[in-house]
């Protein structure tokens, strides 16, 4: 006698698809959106299904990789070949050139908080339990205002903090 349960919802051709869908930034809840589950069914799938589990895990390394790879060139700067296109005595004439892309100054805050959060930080903690009879007058800056006022010269009473 036939099963007359639920047919499957899994098709063999959803381990492409979801790992096309991961490289795009997919994840498992976006995953059960595109095939019309409940997110647990996806990770029912994964379970059941090892391939389509490695399709998934292997689309989302590679996505981060890429973003990893971008943002660390975008932090640092980097050099990208391309073609100007002017035109000389009414033809087009292609010159290769090589344009160097300055580092971006938010994308070295973002790598560096995510990276060593314990140095670069927003949070500043300071000590309040002073004593004595006398009182301090403290100017606190942080990383982010210390790049905006570089320029400026530092106050007396000015006191950076790592």
């Amino acid at each position: 006698m036939a099963d007359k349960g639920r047919p499957a919802l899994y098709k063999d051709e959803y381990v492409k698809l979801a790992y096309n869908y991961c490289l795009l930034g997919a994840t498992d809840a976006d995953l059960a959106h595109y095939f019309e589950v409940e997110e647990t069914t996806v990770n029912n799938w994964k379970i059941a299904h090892v391939d389509f589990f490695e399709s998934i895990k292997k689309g989302k390394v590679e996505a981060d990789a890429k973003v990893a790879k971008s943002l660390y060139k975008r932090a640092i700067g980097y050099d990208q070949k391309t073609d100007k296109i002017f035109q000389f005595q009414g033809e087009p004439v292609v010159v290769p050139t090589i344009d160097h892309i300055q580092p971006d100054t938010t994308a070295q805050i973002f790598w560096l908080k995510n990276r060593q959060p314990a140095k670069w930080r927003d949070k500043i903690e300071i000590d309040q339990n002073i004593t004595g009879d006398f009182a301090i007058n403290i100017n606190v800056v942080s990383m982010q205002d210390l790049h905006k006022q570089e320029a400026l010269p530092a106050k007396k009473d000015t006191i950076l903090i790592d």
